[in-house]
């Protein structure tokens, strides 16, 4: 099912500077990258820490606590000590806002 909710507005989350929101008590992470928007579950998946809170660059993101490093695009992670990824949320544009699908997720 679509459950389609406002995350924030595009001037919100800058390139290569990503934002920490919660909808709905879930943490996510909205990410800009060659101006297009993402969104990925916010805690990474080896060890209890924000991943927007750590350093991007394009479509990576290096977790601030052991930096395991994650595809913002695909939730993949590419590197230990992170072992699995994180769940990808569909994000779409509307004018000025930035909507995200928290129902299913991959």
């Amino acid at each position: 099912m679509v459950e389609w909710r406002r995350a924030c507005g595009r001037s919100d989350v800058k390139e290569d500077s990503p934002l920490g929101i919660e909808i709905d008590g879930k943490p996510i992470g909205v990410f800009c990258t060659e101006g297009e928007f993402f969104a990925i579950e916010d805690v990474c998946s080896h060890e209890f820490a924000m991943l927007s809170g750590g350093y991007q660059e394009g479509d990576t993101i290096e977790c601030p606590l052991h930096q395991a490093l994650f595809n913002i695009k695909t939730g993949e992670h590419l590197t230990e000590p992170a072992t699995c990824g994180v769940k990808i949320y569909p994000v779409k544009v509307e004018g000025d806002d930035i909507f995200v699908d928290i129902g299913e997720t991959e």
